[in-house]
């Protein structure tokens, strides 16, 4: 997976005087790299303030409400505000894109001899992949729902990717399937 440089954010939090713990003071916007998917802490322009779920430009040239980029942000430093708004983003994702993650079921592959991608999903084994790898060799899935009919035994294949994203972004997973 290349490494794209994010072009948008969206807040997911906006703290006006920084931190509360670290006593600088200066505003901190936490947000999610629109195509990415990467956590991470920006700095508004000087008398910009931030909405929830916004949408800002973080790309290179001129930001209007954004000054820079102060790095990434790391799972177990965003608020709960945070955790919330990233929650009912990655379903927005999920459901917008369906066709990005259901294509997931179709092209995922081998890691190596003992495991595959599909098993990294939670609630994902052994008996789950053959019978999604079998049922994609005879035709390949077109939605969430098409999943959800010719697997019966496989509950809802967008809350599994949905809390594989989520694991991704806050945990510190080894293979990173759907986040930059």
């Amino acid at each position: 997976m290349t490494m794209e440089r994010e072009e948008y954010a969206v807040v997911l939090d906006y703290l006006p005087y920084g931190y509360p713990l670290e006593g600088k003071r200066m505003p901190i916007a936490q947000a999610i790299g629109a195509t990415g998917l990467t956590l991470l802490q920006l700095v508004p322009r000087r008398g910009e303030a931030l909405e929830l779920k916004e949408k800002v430009y973080i790309g290179n040239g001129k930001r209007d409400k954004i000054y820079y980029i102060l790095g990434k942000l790391t799972g177990d430093k965003l608020t709960e505000t945070a955790k919330q708004q990233l929650n009912d983003y990655v379903k927005e994702v999920i459901k917008e894109q369906e066709a990005r993650f259901v294509e997931f079921f179709n092209k995922s592959e081998a890691i190596n001899t003992r495991l595959h991608q599909l098993e990294l999903l939670p609630g994902l084994g052994k008996k789950h992949t053959q019978e999604i790898l079998a049922q994609r060799k005879e035709k390949l899935f077109e939605s969430f729902d098409e999943i959800k009919s010719r697997i019966p035994t496989l509950p809802h294949p967008e809350k599994t990717v949905e809390k594989r994203i989520i694991d991704e972004l806050t945990g510190d997973e080894r293979h990173k399937l759907f986040v930059s």
